[in-house]
């Protein structure tokens, strides 16, 4: 909607730069010639306010309050009075209660009102420009009836960007209602004005400029993904490294199996019940995570997975395999779905996948150096009467004690709001504090970028239910069982698989052909998922490829090669890891898209721990029933495990058949407020989101390869 009459909208504008006393009677005749807004909608986001001082009481009484404008989140929640409290806070003045948005009609004209829910005022809004609304504030039973209290709203976002411009050049920052009143034009290579839009889409209405936005995420990138990669490598390394243990040092009779007394079976089953508590407990972990501080909670989940992990070097029978197994489903339960809640406080979803995908690919690394690793411990079988996984479990469990540790002052707290900071009362006032994410600019920028973020409130179980029963994470829970139950038993039995191919191969071999395996996994994490998050509506084509890929290396595992040149089953195998890469994060992802703007933070925390939790159900079915815990597959020769593979080809398929369904369903049922956002903090039944922030209106749009290194200029 353009500018309408330009005299009138040059002297609200010249009114409103020159300030002071101005008659009542001049400030009605201009406001009675503006239309009315398109649509109360128009008004979602975050306004600075100032008054014009026509001499009535309302102009002094928010100039003692310390006005600072309106927020509204939707047409029923509206806060109409915020203020700058004593730390120079902006906050919500609770004495005014809330509001909500209304069409009336006003002196002859139906347009935009807001009615307050605890005063006896409504204040009736007129179009200005994009940038800037006029309002009148009728209260016939409140202050002075005779007269009108005329006001003006101006978009944060134009304050944000004058803001960054006088940070820019060491400026003070002015207070807001100074600085939105000016236009902030910018010119084309003709010196004309207009507003530069940045060639990947990701300039939307109001957003700052994308390279300083670009540039807070990678200062984020740095303080959260290494931190992420690191603790991922050591609890995935803990986790399976039960799968190594079952060939280190075999020749010698040093093996799991052997050192345990246990059958195939028995290690199947051990296997199985670390994903029964994996299961049961990832949601319950990751709902405590909400609510107390992410950081803490993930420092805990590190630390207890080091303690068990060490204690797996003292493992003597069956029943001690089981509890540590057991112990150790409930102590790293909620850390896999935590770290995807976790990324939704700093990014916005569109954004998630490549950074998933890049800590996921610590696991990888860990599949292929804790291989390559293990023939050296191996090598260190009984020294000080420990054998060679013994050496391998405690080493690798203190060490993860020690980053567990760490993470308290390595990660950062869940973002704040400039200016606030947090309350350290009680049990946290004895946690080490780590520094903030981000500081100054970059916080401001991040601030306006990802608004839904900073507002929350404490969920409900009403709205837990919600989550539960919103058909959205059911197709995501099939997509996920059919990759993870395929990772989980490719990662557990890779060795077995390569033996079960070449009964030559010794124990240190069988641990070095593992590593390729997740190399190609990494490779092809690294390509695709960065690719998915730049056409990000089509995360259904990227995740449903690679698994034609892991179909495609599966079969070849079962059927290709002979006897005489088993190779091209371990081709097949390489295939398997390149097709799985992807699959994970893609799921994750498209999670996080798919519930943040329908339930906000709850809706991440409780989908992605049931998305994840329920799919490993999956793993339990890959380790326990198939491989060395079926039967008809212990038979040696070529046909050893086939039923296992294509039991799992089926379940693949059934994925692909999933992430088929959920797009169907997404474009003709729809997913609520799927072009628009709301705060992180609160839970809205289907079709009640608003766009909140900048990173809402640039995920409208696919960023496609724009920005990339060929399509610079």
């Amino acid at each position: 909607m353009g500018s309408q009459n330009t005299t009138t909208e040059e002297k609200i504008l010249a009114l409103i730069k020159k300030g002071g006393p101005v008659p009542e009677a001049e400030v009605e005749k201009l406001y009675n010639a503006l239309k009315p807004l398109p649509s109360r909608e128009f008004l979602i986001g975050s306004w600075g306010g100032g008054g014009f001082d026509t001499g009535h009481e309302g102009y002094a009484g928010l100039e003692r309050v310390r006005w600072a404008g309106k927020d509204f989140r939707g047409v029923d929640d509206v806060d109409p009075i915020m203020v700058t409290n004593e730390k120079g806070e902006r906050v919500w003045s609770e004495e005014w209660g809330g509001a909500s948005l209304r069409e009336m009609v006003f002196r002859g004209v139906t347009s935009t009102a807001m009615i307050y829910d605890k005063q006896p005022i409504i204040d009736h809004f007129r179009y200005l420009n994009e940038e800037i609304v006029m309002g009148a504030m009728d209260c016939p039973k409140y202050m002075e009836p005779e007269k009108t209290f005329y006001f003006y709203l101006t978009k944060r976002e134009s304050f944000i960007r004058a803001s960054l411009i006088v940070l820019s050049t060491n400026c003070p920052l002015q207070m807001e209602k100074k600085m939105t009143h000016e236009k902030l034009p910018s010119h084309n290579q003709n010196g004309d004005r207009s507003v530069e839009f940045d060639r990947d889409g990701e300039m939307g209405h109001g957003a700052v400029d994308i390279q300083r936005v670009e540039k807070v995420y990678r200062k984020l990138d740095l303080r959260i993904i290494p931190a992420f990669w690191t603790l991922y490598f050591l609890c995935s390394a803990i986790r399976s490294n039960v799968g190594l243990s079952q060939t280190m040092n075999i020749s010698q009779e040093h093996d799991l199996a052997s050192e345990l007394n246990l059958t195939p079976k028995q290690i199947s089953t051990g296997l199985a019940l670390f994903y029964v508590c994996y299961v049961i407990f990832d949601l319950p972990s990751n709902l405590v995570m909400t609510r107390l501080s992410p950081r803490v909670w993930m420092s805990r989940i590190v630390v207890a997975v080091g303690i068990i992990g060490s204690c797996m070097a003292a493992m003597k029978a069956a029943w001690s395999f089981y509890l540590l197994r057991l112990l150790l489903g409930v102590v790293i339960a909620g850390m896999w779905p935590g770290m995807a809640y976790y990324l939704t406080l700093f990014y916005p979803p569109s954004r998630t996948g490549k950074r998933i995908g890049q800590y996921f690919t610590a696991a990888q690394v860990s599949a292929a150096v804790v291989g390559l690793v293990s023939a050296g411990f191996q090598k260190m079988d009984g020294l000080q009467g420990l054998v060679g996984f013994q050496w391998m479990f405690l080493l690798y469990g203190l060490v993860a004690i020690c980053v567990g540790i760490g993470l308290l002052w390595w990660l950062p707290d869940r973002p704040l709001p400039p200016g606030e900071t947090l309350d350290r009362t009680g049990w946290d006032k004895w946690i080490p504090q780590s520094r903030p994410a981000l500081t100054g600019e970059d916080a401001l920028i991040h601030y306006e970028d990802l608004t839904r973020v900073y507002r929350r409130r404490h969920w409900t179980w009403k709205d837990l239910w919600h989550v539960v029963i919103d058909w959205r994470v059911w197709p995501l829970f099939v997509m996920y069982f059919g990759v993870v139950g395929v990772g989980i038993g490719v990662q557990n039995y890779s060795t077995v698989i390569i033996r079960g191919t070449n009964a030559r191969l010794t124990g240190i071999e069988l641990s070095l052909l593992s590593a390729p395996i997740w190399i190609m996994d990494l490779i092809a994490i690294l390509l695709v998922t960065p690719f998915s998050d730049r056409f990000h509506r089509h995360r259904a084509l990227f995740f449903s490829v690679p698994v034609c890929i892991q179909i495609v290396g599966l079969l070849m595992t079962t059927y290709a090669g002979s006897v005489a040149n088993p190779w091209p089953r371990y081709g097949g195998l390489l295939l398997v890891g390149f097709g799985l890469g992807p699959t994970v994060p893609i799921t994750m992802t498209w999670t996080n898209e798919i519930f943040q703007p329908r339930h906000g933070e709850v809706g991440v925390a409780a989908a992605s721990a049931l998305v994840s939790g329920l799919g490993n159900l999956g793993s339990i079915l890959t380790t326990y029933a198939l491989f060395a815990g079926w039967p008809t597959d212990a038979r040696k020769g070529r046909e050893q495990y086939r039923k296992s593979t294509l039991v799992m080809v089926g379940i693949l398929c059934l994925s692909i058949l999933s992430a088929a369904v959920m797009t169907l369903l997404l474009r003709y049922v729809g997913n609520g407020p799927n072009a628009k956002q709301v705060s992180s903090g609160s839970s809205t039944s289907e079709g009640e989101g608003v766009i909140v922030d900048g990173a809402a209106r640039r995920e409208l749009h696919e960023r496609g390869f724009g920005r990339l290194w060929w399509s610079r200029r």
